[in-house]
């Protein structure tokens, strides 16, 4: 009779084991109901989980399909801690049983925030970094986003090497290889215990998470648990939270939470110092500045290559050598009257007429337009950007100049073509 009983119990659980697995998904059966251990007692379907958090994840998180399926049974649902003699409830494993090896170790690097140029849109993320490692600041997580190449990474390492407490930092590629690695080496608790285990966590490009059901779900509870405890968190993103793509409005508040702040590519000013300390005159650093894209990881090729060939071959970096050592690099300086006549292509108009004095009101327009031009993409005076556009004077010029700014006020089209040609032109 009772081992009638017995067979009984071990097929009931079995039966409900195996029909939660066709209700749950693959990932989130496989992390949080599988390395349960279920039981049958008296019409309750008991399942007991290795700590406090487990239970309370499984609790708050399928209490719904739990019942659901036990109902069936004519049975109950209690979940509980295997062993109640002990539990910790700062940590997802307490009982020790997993160990979960990191892939980098938590070293701390060389680079500081003095090693981080600054333009002066950026003074409000580099305080906020700032205040952020010196552990004093109120606002978590810290949301920071912005184009590739803009120092988002360099940011985070700043923090990362000024800090002085714990800080766990993967990117977000790593936390999804890492999370994925745990739930194959049933090393899952083991795994949320690290992360949880630090003073200040970091991920940067947030943005692969999307669309990763399973490993946003522990990323969301993740933050939850370390902002209820207080814990510092950085994040950063090709994007503002609003404009993720692949996450669901939950996380998108959840990642809006804290501080949001924005980060703008190097300006010209930036390029122009971070030449100079690659060992530059002021003078070629000035000139390169203006002919190199935005990107940081470009710039940073470009100063690696300075040092690089200044050690190796001993020579004085020359505006010859600039010239040709970043021949694939730098973008081909045009001169004015170039760039006069490849205007005239694109506006429709004959460069003798542009020169001439003829006075169609779209010739005179297309002339004005390229003064606007040639002022935002050249240093030189009014007198100088005349001389280009058939010898018109200083009055001239000026009067043509204002006029189209006004008229881009209105006239969106012009405006957004007179943008192309800045942007194509400086």
């Amino acid at each position: 009779m009772q081992a009638t009983l017995m067979t009984k119990q071990v097929i009931s659980a079995d039966a409900i084991k195996n029909e939660l697995s066709t209700r749950i998904d693959t990932a989130g059966f496989s992390a949080w109901i599988s390395p349960l251990a279920f039981d049958v007692s008296d019409n309750c379907l008991i399942i007991s989980a290795p700590n406090q958090f487990t239970a309370d994840f499984v609790n708050a998180t399928y209490s719904g399909v739990l019942n659901d399926v036990a109902s069936k049974y004519g049975m109950n649902v209690c979940v509980r801690v295997a062993s109640t003699t002990t539990v910790i409830r700062k940590t997802a494993n307490d009982n020790n049983a997993q160990t979960y090896s990191a892939p980098v170790a938590d070293s701390k690097g060389t680079g500081g925030f003095d090693s981080f140029i600054a333009s002066e849109e950026n003074a409000f993320v580099l305080s906020a970094c700032k205040k952020m490692a010196a552990g004093t600041a109120k606002f978590s997580p810290l949301f920071i986003y912005g184009p590739a190449g803009c120092g988002k990474t360099m940011l985070l390492n700043c923090i990362n090497n000024s800090y002085d407490g714990r800080v766990v930092m993967m990117s977000g590629a790593q936390f999804v290889a890492e999370f994925a690695r745990a739930l194959h080496d049933k090393t899952i608790f083991a795994f949320k215990d690290y992360c949880r285990n630090c003073d200040t966590f970091i991920m940067d490009d947030v943005q692969v998470l999307a669309g990763k059901r399973a490993t946003c779900d522990e990323f969301v509870q993740l933050v939850i648990d370390l902002r209820d405890a207080g814990k510092n968190i950085v994040l950063s993103a090709s994007a503002a939270p609003s404009n993720l793509s692949g996450f669901d409005h939950r996380l998108q508040s959840l990642l809006a939470s804290g501080l949001v702040v924005d980060i703008v590519a190097p300006s010209r000013a930036v390029r122009r110092a971070l030449f100079v300390t690659a060992g530059v005159s002021q003078k070629i650093a000035d000139s390169i500045a203006g002919r190199v894209s935005s990107d940081g990881h470009v710039i940073s090729g470009i100063v690696n290559k300075i040092h690089a060939y200044s050690e190796l071959m001993g020579d004085t970096i020359t505006e010859t050598v600039v010239e040709k050592l970043l021949a694939d690099t730098l973008k081909k300086s045009k001169s004015p009257a170039v760039m006069v006549r490849s205007m005239c292509e694109k506006l429709g108009v004959s460069y003798d007429a542009v020169c001439g004095n003829g006075r169609a009101r779209s010739l005179v327009l297309a002339r004005q337009m390229m003064m606007v031009v040639l002022k935002n993409v050249t240093d030189m005076s009014l007198c100088e950007i005349g001389s280009y556009v058939g010898g018109r004077d200083h009055a001239t010029v000026m009067y043509g100049i204002d006029r189209i700014e006004k008229l881009q006020e209105t006239d969106l089209v012009m405006s957004a073509q007179i943008a192309q040609l800045i942007e194509e032109y400086k």
